[in-house]
C-alpha cells in the first residue's frame, strides 16, 4: 500500500490556520478599540471570548463538514459549504455580541463580522487551490488502478485523467485477463497501489479470483473501492440507513419534494427573476435586438420547444444565435460552425443568449437553478441510451446549473461520455439540493458570464 507522508496533517495546519486568522481579527480589532494600548484585565476577559467563539467554529466544523474536504471535492460544493459556515459563524458572533455584556463585541459586531467573512473567504480559498496546485504538480497523489471495467469505471477513469487536481495516478495493470494473485500482488507493491477500482457489478472477474482479491488486498492494505453502475441501475433512487446494525436500502425523498424547499427555491426564483428583468434587462435587451438586428436577418428571439418539469413540453426563449436555417432543431452545434452569427458567438460566449429564459422563469416553466433543458431530439436519443437520464426532470430545468459552471457542456470530445458526465452532475444536483448550493452556482455563472466560458460555442 502507498505510503501517506503528509494528507493526514492538511486538516490539523487548515484548522491551525483558521484559528490564527479568527484570533488575528478579534486582536486586531479589539487592539484598535482601545488606541492599541495593552491593559491586562481587558485581554484577559476577550480572551476567554475568543477562546468560546474559536470553540464554537471548529465545533460548527462537524455539521457543515467544512474540514471534511476529499482531493476529488469540486470549488461549487466546496464554496457552498464554505459560505455556510462563514454566515453561520458570524451569526453565532451577533448573537453572542447581542446577549453578552461585552461592550467591544456590541460596539464592533458588524465590522468584526464583515472582516472575518471576507479575510476567511479569501484565506480558505487560497488554500483550496494551493492544495488544487500541489496535486496538479505531481505531488500528494493516489496510486490507483482498475482491475475490471465497465462504462461507470470508464466514466471514473476519464475524471481521473481530466482533473489532475484531485491527485489520483491510474497504473494500467496489464495482466487483466489473467487470474494470477501472485502477479497482482507483485503489482501493488512494486507502485505502491492504494485503491483498487472494481465495477460493483457485471464484473469480468471469476468469482473465486474476486474473492481472492478482496482477502489478499486486506492482507496488503490495498483499499478496494466499488463503483457503481449508476447509469443504468436505480443507485440514486436509494439510500442507506440501518435498524439497529442492519443496513438497509431505502426508498430516497428528494429535496424538492418537500414543499418548504418548493416554495423556498419557487418564491427565489420569481423575485430573482423580476429583478433580473427589471433591472437588467430592461435596458440591456434593446441594446441586444439592435446587434443581432444588425448583424444578420431574422427575428430576435428564437423560440424552440423543450422537456421541463415531469416531461412536459415548453416553449424556451433564447436570443438569436444562429443565421436561420432549417436545421436549428435537428442538428446541434458543432465547433467552428457557419451557422452561428458574429454577434452570436459573443452571445454564447457569455451566455447572454440565455438571459430570455428570465420570462420562462417568471412563467414557471423554468427555475434560475436546475438541469439545463437540451433539445428534444438530444433528450429522446439519450433516454434509450442513459437509463438514469429522466431523474433530471424531477426538478425544472434552469437557466444555469451545476453541470454549467463545472464546464460539462457543448460537446466536446467523447459525446457520450460527456453527457453521461452531465447527467450524473444533474442527478447529484436533484438528490443533494440546497438554497446555498444554488446561490453558488449563481455566483459562478455571474463569474462565467463576465470572464466568458471556454466551453461555451
Amino acid at each position: 500500500m502507498q505510503r501517506l507522508r503528509y494528507s493526514r496533517y492538511f486538516k490539523l495546519i487548515f484548522i491551525l490556520i483558521d484559528v490564527v486568522v479568527i484570533f488575528g481579527v478579534f486582536a486586531y480589532f479589539f487592539y484598535r478599540s482601545n488606541n492599541f494600548k495593552y491593559e491586562n484585565n481587558l485581554w484577559e476577559e476577550n480572551g476567554i471570548l475568543m477562546l468560546v467563539l474559536i470553540f464554537f467554529w471548529m465545533l460548527l466544523g462537524g455539521r457543515t463538514r467544512l474540514y471534511t474536504v476529499p482531493r476529488n471535492l469540486t470549488y461549487t460544493i466546496y464554496l457552498e459549504r464554505l459560505i455556510t459556515h462563514i454566515l453561520l459563524f458570524i451569526f453565532g458572533v451577533i448573537l453572542l455580541a447581542k446577549i453578552s455584556n461585552n461592550e467591544f463585541l456590541k460596539r464592533d459586531r458588524i465590522i468584526i463580522a464583515t472582516g472575518l467573512f471576507v479575510i476567511l473567504f479569501i484565506v480558505k480559498t487560497i488554500l483550496f487551490f494551493a492544495l488544487k496546485s500541489i496535486r496538479v504538480f505531481g505531488f500528494n497523489y493516489r496510486n490507483v488502478m482498475f482491475l475490471s471495467e465497465n462504462s461507470s469505471t470508464d466514466i471514473l477513469k476519464n475524471i481521473f485523467i481530466q482533473r489532475k487536481d484531485y491527485g489520483f495516478r491510474i497504473f494500467d495493470y496489464p495482466e487483466k485477463k489473467s487470474n494470477n494473485i501472485k502477479k497482482l500482488i507483485n503489482f501493488w507493491k512494486e507502485n505502491g497501489i492504494h485503491t483498487l477500482y472494481l465495477p460493483s457489478e457485471y464484473s469480468e472477474l471469476e468469482h473465486e479470483f474476486e474473492k481472492e482479491v478482496f482477502r489478499e488486498a486486506e492482507n496488503h492494505k490495498v483499499r478496494v473501492a466499488l463503483v457503481p453502475n449508476i447509469i443504468q441501475n436505480n443507485f440514486f433512487q436509494f439510500d442507506l440507513g440501518y435498524i439497529e446494525t442492519l443496513p438497509v436500502l431505502s426508498q430516497t425523498k428528494f429535496p424538492l419534494d418537500y414543499l418548504s424547499n418548493y416554495v423556498l427555491k419557487r418564491t427565489f426564483d420569481v423575485i430573482f427573476s423580476i429583478l433580473v428583468l427589471l433591472l437588467i434587462c430592461s435596458w440591456f435587451f434593446p441594446i441586444i435586438a439592435l446587434l443581432i438586428v444588425i448583424d444578420s436577418k431574422g427575428s430576435v428571439f428564437f423560440v424552440q420547444k423543450r422537456y421541463g418539469f415531469h416531461d412536459e413540453v415548453f416553449h424556451c426563449l433564447k436570443f438569436r444565435t444562429m443565421h436561420v436555417n432549417r436545421n436549428s432543431s435537428s442538428k446541434t452545434t458543432e465547433e467552428n460552425d457557419e451557422r452561428i452569427t458574429k454577434i452570436g458567438k459573443f452571445l454564447r460566449k457569455t451566455s447572454l443568449d440565455e438571459l430570455p429564459q428570465f420570462i420562462n422563469v417568471l412563467l414557471g416553466d423554468m427555475s434560475v437553478v436546475g438541469p439545463r433543458p437540451h433539445m428534444l431530439l438530444v433528450d429522446d436519443m439519450y433516454k434509450l441510451k442513459i437509463r438514469r437520464y429522466a431523474v433530471r426532470s424531477l426538478v425544472k430545468p434552469g437557466v444555469t446549473g451545476l453541470a454549467q459552471v463545472n464546464g460539462l457542456r457543448g460537446d466536446n470530445g467523447n459525446v457520450d461520455v460527456g453527457m453521461q458526465k452531465r447527467i450524473i452532475t444533474d442527478t447529484f444536483y436533484v438528490k443533494n439540493w440546497s438554497f446555498s448550493l444554488d446561490l453558488v452556482i449563481i455566483l459562478k455563472t455571474v463569474l462565467l458570464v463576465i470572464f466568458g466560458d471556454k466551453n461555451a460555442k
